[in-house]
């Protein structure tokens, strides 16, 4: 290996085990004291429950570092207040989600119920059963104008709980802590109910509301404790001694469902790829500039490193073929890095949609929607090539019938982001606003409308230009100081952190980790038959 395949695998390690890092820290959910009252209180925390109730093995999470830096002023919203996970019970893939009791008592942040949105749209798209651990004091009210009404707010989740039961999803609810006001819906508005036994309550309003609006006086557990449900409103099915107890109870329920109809998306034994995975550490370079061979990230990610390729000598910063992942047919579409040079003899730069790009990955993807093959997009863009000559070669017609091929696609789509996500380029190459079943990042990962470099240029630009017209000195070092004020902040912008806090991305994830996100995926999307067609509609040829 030489030096600087070291400097990457150093770097890049680095990356990885601030990741872990961080990663444990958010596990702490609101602390160890917090934990421990909640140990004190007989209760298990959210992540200890998923253990309990999910099978040892393979299990991914969703919006792990949802939250990050956000709401500083409350204390923080570790997770978002909410651990989501998909695994598998009794065998049987499912989706969970729990309520995290150690943040601010389990409350609803705006982000927590676009997570929440999140796990219900993916056990919908893929008809996952998912489960439902309730520990929330309800609504965080100081930013209940952030929550309450709008489309994308609260109540979007009772009108999905409504939704998946009419398409025969398996929703199943454990009440294990507190459970009040508009949330009380959500678990009786799933399939079946349990409530633990004198940790757990359902009521719209406690006992201290109660006594205020009405005059009565009663204390929680007669309101709407487990006996109060399990045997006076029968607003429960099952009463359990303890969480344990609630949790085995829907092992033994999802142990019952029957088999599913199937996608029938083809897949064989599973074969590790032939090259070192580890290599990758070494083969992504440190600086997001720098070129390298996409096909060495590809060989390592794929059974048996074997990849065939499609139009291998057309459009060639796309690479489209064909490979197995953990047994999974995929097509994959890539971005190339390096530059390469053209028939004519033109060179073209890596990472660039270039029109004959475009037109290659148009019509692998409908290729892929023909023969009914999951697509996989392995992101390290900057955007669509710009220019007289990219223009009057009609590059915005090329790229839109990419994105037009992306949208319309009806095979279940992956999205990893290796490195940049630029601008239009993270639109054409699947990114979150195009319904990837699930999309994550690397540590590498970086996304923006531009650079961060292009981008503090121009905007250090127009800020001279402004404090110039005020009659204001802009020497050089004044000019340097706004460009290295401007950069930082765009830099903290396109983190992958910053990304993943605002659920633009499902996770960050260690690049070895990659087979198992994308198998996984596949998995659940073979749950749902594919009823669509795949049409492009009206594009211009």
């Amino acid at each position: 290996m030489d030096l600087n395949f070291n400097k990457n695998e150093d770097h890049n390690k680095l990356l990885l085990s601030n990741l872990r890092h961080k990663f444990a820290k958010v596990k702490l959910g609101g602390g160890e004291q917090r934990i421990q009252k909640l140990h004190s209180e007989g209760k298990m925390t959210a992540r200890e429950r998923i253990d309990y109730l999910l099978d040892k093995g393979n299990s991914i999470e969703i919006g792990g570092f949802v939250g990050e830096g956000m709401y500083a002023e409350f204390g923080g919203c570790p997770s978002g207040g909410v651990v989501v996970k998909i695994g598998y019970i009794k065998g049987k893939q499912c989706i969970v989600v729990a309520n995290d009791a150690t943040v601010k008592a389990g409350a609803w942040f705006p982000i927590t119920a676009k997570k929440n949105l999140r796990a219900q749209e993916i056990a919908m798209e893929n008809r996952l059963p998912i489960i439902y651990l309730v520990d929330s004091a309800g609504v965080f009210l100081p930013l209940q104008d952030e929550i309450f009404p709008d489309k994308e707010h609260f109540g979007r989740i009772f009108r999905n709980n409504a939704l998946m039961s009419s398409m025969g999803i398996t929703q199943i609810s454990a009440v294990m802590g507190s459970c009040v006001a508009g949330g009380a819906y959500l678990p009786i508005m799933s399939d079946e109910a349990i409530i633990v036994d004198k940790t757990a309550s359902i009521f719209l309003a406690g006992s201290y509301l109660v006594k205020a609006a009405i005059g009565e006086s009663i204390d929680n557990e007669t309101l709407g404790g487990a006996t109060t449900h399990c045997e006076i409103s029968g607003v429960t099915d099952y009463k359990a001694k303890d969480d344990k107890d609630a949790l085995d109870k829907i092992k033994n329920i999802v142990d019952k469902i029957g088999d599913y109809d199937k996608a029938g998306f083809s897949r064989i034994k599973a074969v590790k790829p032939a090259l070192d995975e580890k290599e990758i550490y070494g083969i992504l370079p440190k600086a997001r500039n720098e070129q390298y061979d996409m096909m060495e990230i590809i060989h390592r990610l794929v059974d048996d490193s074997e990849f065939e390729a499609y139009k291998e000598g057309y459009g060639q910063t796309i690479i489209t073929g064909y490979a197995r992942i953990d047994g999974w047919a995929v097509g994959i579409v890539a971005n190339q890095r390096k530059v390469v040079k053209t028939k004519t003899g033109e060179m073209q730069f890596g990472g660039v949609i270039y029109s004959d790009s475009a037109d290659k990955a148009t019509r692998f993807i409908a290729n892929c929607n023909q023969k009914k093959i999951p697509l996989v997009f392995l992101q390290d863009v900057t955007g669509f090539m710009v220019g007289s000559k990219s223009e009057h070669g009609g590059i915005i017609k090329d790229g839109a019938k990419m994105v037009n091929a992306v949208s319309n696609s009806v095979v279940p789509k992956f999205t990893i982001i290796i490195g940049n996500s630029y601008g239009a380029g993270n639109y054409a190459m699947c990114g979150k606003a195009y319904d990837p079943r699930l999309i994550v990042a690397w540590p590498s990962a970086e996304l923006a409308v531009m650079g961060g470099t292009q981008a503090a240029k121009v905007l250090a630009q127009i800020e001279a230009s402004s404090l110039k017209a005020k009659g204001e000195i802009v020497d050089e070092a004044k000019e340097k100081q706004l460009f290295d004020k401007i950069k930082a902040r765009y830099d903290e912008q396109t983190s992958p952190y910053y990304a993943a806090s605002r659920l633009w991305t499902d996770a960050i994830i260690d690049p070895l980790n990659t087979r198992t996100w994308i198998s996984m995926g596949i998995e659940a999307a073979n749950h749902s038959p594919i009823e669509k067609k795949f049409n492009l509609g009206v594009i211009q040829v």
